[in-house]
């Protein structure tokens, strides 16, 4: 690797930019290393079979490790997880509760010179959901845009979709019914460029010759499996103008990023890439641990579910005595480890919009002696005649099929019921979670959220969906608070009332919030980098990304001396 020039650090003329000034007509901070050094570097999985770098392409074939900069979405989220204009200066809904309509910033352009309209996020909504080309993220606005279910099943034409430019710079979106947590959907809606789509299909993005962006970097090089490189756009005219000039995404084998990392090679490695050998060394070492960077992901939950129309799981009393014998605190200490997840005894995580976690804890407590009482209460004193269970994991790592392995010896131990864990591959037991009637006795599983409003993580639990626990008060609960456009804290009310009927009638038995322990360089700075409303300090989810005002706030300072970059 040799030293890189400013020229080849920045997407900039040959003449090197005055002093505190970068190319794309910010500032730097007065802590920050040149233009020349303002360059992020990361690995990418290079075994991944992607085929693009945009959303509305492909989400589960998206690759790099930094995507979605090449056009910003109608919103994006802070550090706090609060909804913020991005391509949207403002927006609001009509009377009916069902008309949205979302204020584009005039002054966005693509490459091409040509201006950002509603149009474009027209036609990329249309393409998403056009049958022939067969997105795989659809699921996500079923039920929500008007005719969305019917134009992916071929049954409406994509012209009737229930999006439409009201005029250049006024999109609009009509729903099924009110849905107060649409700007939060809006996330997901960097748009494709209707020109460019039409010209070259959607892929387009794949080329540096046919790419055309309105967002923060345009795509200078890709190489696949090898190295994808991206440079700030010096024609952006949005609100998340970068101080990075160039991102390099270099294709490797993410086993081997630790090894990067220490070697000064990149400057972050994702928690999910980091191994518990790993994090040993981490834990040993003050300077890395001071580097460890703890935070909440997706707000993921594992708990234990089970098939409450069969008995012996009909009965309440037996759901609520497996939810007294979780020794969390111990899981936690002895297993999970603290960096990596939290006791839960609810299913929104603390942090998540409308969580109550504090006010439901002491619900599914631990308390084995409450719990032997119950399970007697039930009919199985000491365990007495209570089948045999395997407990279902979903391809489960390691560290959780040891977490299975201890809550299967606390139930032995204080319920004296014999659970056998079996580990099945993802298909099976997806198929099998989802077959009606389930197919799961009883089981384990994690989930996290898709946007970030509790409709979303709640109705997990709704009648009909992924369990086959129903509790109609519950339903009705969580329906009305989802649609209800009045007053915030009352919409509130209703989902945390929602969620104790939950934890109450134990749909589930929560074990812990995942938490996301990654590292980056202390000189990665930025104003988004330091601590949230809860005190966390952290490289928040969804990462360097269009959909995050981190774009706009992160910089490499002088402490990183003059590096080698590749």
């Amino acid at each position: 690797a040799a030293s890189a020039p400013a020229a080849e650090a920045t997407a900039a003329p040959a003449a090197e930019p005055a002093a505190g000034a970068t190319l794309n007509g910010v500032t730097l901070p007065a802590d920050a290393a040149p233009p020349a050094q303002q360059v992020y570097v990361v690995h990418y999985d290079n075994t991944a079979d992607f085929t693009t770098i945009d959303f509305f392409e492909s989400v589960y074939k998206r690759g790099g490790a930094i995507t979605d900069v090449l056009s910003d979405p109608l919103v994006r989220l802070d550090k706090d997880f609060k909804v913020n204009p991005a391509a949207a200066t403002e927006w609001s809904v009509d009377a009916s509760g069902l008309v949205w309509t979302f204020k584009l910033d005039p002054n966005l352009i693509w490459t091409d010179d040509t201006p950002v309209t509603a149009d474009d996020y027209v036609a990329t909504f249309r393409y998403a959901a056009d049958p022939k080309h067969a997105w795989d993220f659809t699921w996500f606005f079923q039920g929500v845009i008007k005719n969305w279910t019917e134009v992916v099943e071929g049954k409406v034409p994509v012209d009737q979709l229930g999006v439409a430019a009201a005029d250049a710079n006024s999109f609009t979106v009509t729903t099924v019914s009110p849905a107060p947590y649409l700007p939060a959907m809006m996330l997901y809606s960097n748009a494709l460029q209707k020109k460019a789509l039409e010209a070259h299909g959607g892929l387009y993005n794949s080329d540096p010759a046919t790419s055309v962006s309105s967002g923060p970097f345009v795509l200078k090089e890709w190489r696949k499996g090898d190295r994808l490189v991206y440079e700030a756009n010096p024609k952006y005219k949005g609100t998340n103008k970068p101080f990075i000039q160039k991102i390099i995404n270099i294709g490797a084998n993410v086993s081997n990023d630790f090894t990067s990392y220490q070697a000064g090679e990149i400057d972050f490695v994702a928690g999910a890439n980091l191994s518990p050998a790993d994090n040993e060394i981490i834990g040993a070492d003050p300077d890395l641990t001071s580097q460890a960077h703890s935070h909440y992901g997706d707000f993921r939950t594992d708990y234990l579910f089970f098939d409450t129309k069969n008995p012996p799981f009909d009965n309440l009393k037996v759901r609520q005595a497996f939810s007294h014998v979780i020794d969390r605190d111990t899981i936690i200490q002895s297993i999970i480890k603290p960096t990596q997840g939290i006791p839960a005894y609810s299913f929104l995580m603390p942090g998540f919009p409308d969580a109550n976690s504090q006010g439901l804890k002491d619900i599914q407590s631990y308390d084995p002696a409450k719990a032997k009482q119950l399970l007697a209460e039930a009919g199985f004193p000491d365990g007495k005649d209570f089948p045999k269970l395997t407990l279902w994991l979903r391809n489960e790592a390691p560290v959780r099929q040891a977490m299975a392995q201890a809550i299967a010896a606390s139930i032995k131990q204080n319920l004296n019921i014999d659970v056998e864990v079996s580990n099945k591959e993802n298909k099976t037991f997806t198929d099998a979670m989802n077959a009606k009637p389930t197919q799961i006795q009883f089981g384990m599983v994690s989930y996290g959220f898709d946007y970030l409003d509790a409709s979303n993580m709640l109705s997990v639990w709704l009648s009909g969906g992924r369990h086959n626990w129903n509790n109609t008060q519950f339903d009705d609960l969580v329906k009305k608070a989802s649609a209800f456009t009045g007053d915030a804290a009352e919409r509130t009310k209703m989902f945390q009332d929602a969620e104790k009927l939950l934890v109450s009638d134990v749909g589930g038995v929560f074990i812990y919030h995942r938490t996301v322990s990654d590292i980056y360089k202390p000189y990665l700075k930025g104003t988004e980098l330091e601590k949230d409303a809860n005190g966390v300090a952290a490289m928040h989810w969804p990462g360097y990304s269009g959909y995050s005002r981190l774009v706009g706030s992160m910089y490499i300072s002088k402490d990183v001396g003059n590096r080698q970059i590749p």
